[in-house]
């Protein structure tokens, strides 16, 4: 099993933390699914498993669920580098995949949340594409959309900064990572709990100072730099973690493996979702203005790093 769902113990303190009442669950559901139909702008229809990870990601508002969903559909019209050609196989795909590892894990924390690595294995060499790496993450994202089945408290992120150099960070633009940050904090039902940042240097310190104005300011808040590992599992407890980093779950690239094979295995999957996305001619009202909606405030400069 890719992902360990939680205990029936677990699951009610999760419902609790997601407002999610399993006497009018369903209702909502149908809500969500006659208001799709009712938007010229939108799908009809969609993965029912999907719309309900959304309606848990927004503790089952109904107005925010709309909002999130209208986004994450115009997301995948106004980005077509994160969402278009979205198979694997693809050669610049299956470098990013062979350079780094990006897996959730199986287990989950004592409180209910989903731990996720993202770790570059190669130091010395040419960055890939970075949409392209954002590409993957989000593929990730999407088949999290119907695999967490019954929802989870929140995600973890442990990002592994060892291989981290400044050639890597040569080709990252301002435009790309508020791109993805929009992608990430307005158009997915993303609880972020927590960012762990492990293996630092004085460059990554230089790189989070960058990223953090792009941030809402909840989770500038939740980004925890560790200088040693045993920080690290005040947070994250050691069955939790893989062998890489001290813990006892398995090994990292085995996780890795399985997330890889399953985004084969949804190829056409993906591939039927290139065209299902928000179409701006037949928007209620005014079309959505992309410049405005990833418009960057003058205190967002390139990096530069000597």
């Amino acid at each position: 099993m890719t992902l360990v769902q939680p205990s029936p113990e677990l699951q009610i303190s999760i419902r609790k933390e997601l407002n999610e009442d399993v006497n009018t669950r369903d209702s909502d559901l149908q809500h969500i699914k006659e208001w799709l139909l009712k938007q010229p702008h939108l799908p009809d229809t969609w993965d029912e498993p999907r719309l309900m990870t959304f309606l848990r990601g927004c503790k089952f508002s109904l107005e925010k669920c709309k909002r999130k969903l209208d986004m994450y559909f115009t997301m995948r019209a106004a980005v077509p580098e994160f969402f278009s050609n979205r198979d694997i196989s693809r050669p610049e795909l299956q470098q990013i995949i062979e350079l780094g590892n990006i897996p959730p894990l199986p287990g989950l924390t004592p409180e209910g949340r989903r731990v996720v690595v993202l770790r570059g294995k190669v130091k010395d060499i040419e960055t890939p594409n970075i949409a392209d790496i954002m590409k993957v993450v989000l593929m990730i994202g999407d088949i999290r959309l119907e695999a967490e089945q019954t929802g989870v408290a929140g995600d973890v992120y442990i990002l592994d900064a060892s291989v981290a150099t400044t050639n890597h960070f040569a080709k990252i633009t301002p435009a790309i990572v508020k791109k993805f940050l929009v992608c990430v904090q307005e158009a997915y039902p993303v609880k972020l709990k927590e960012v762990h940042v492990i293996n630092v240097s004085p460059l990554v310190d230089t790189i989070i100072t960058w990223v953090k104005p792009f941030l809402k300011e909840k989770i500038r808040n939740r980004i925890y730099v560790h200088s040693d590992l045993e920080s690290l599992y005040k947070y994250v407890p050691k069955e939790i973690l893989p062998g890489e980093y001290g813990g006892t779950a398995g090994k990292l690239q085995d996780f890795h493996d399985q997330w890889m094979e399953k985004l084969r295995e949804y190829t056409p999957w993906f591939k039927q979702q290139e065209d299902i996305k928000a179409d701006e001619s037949k928007r209620p009202g005014k079309p959505t203005n992309y410049e405005d909606l990833f418009g960057l405030d003058g205190s967002f400069r390139q990096l530069t790093i000597d």
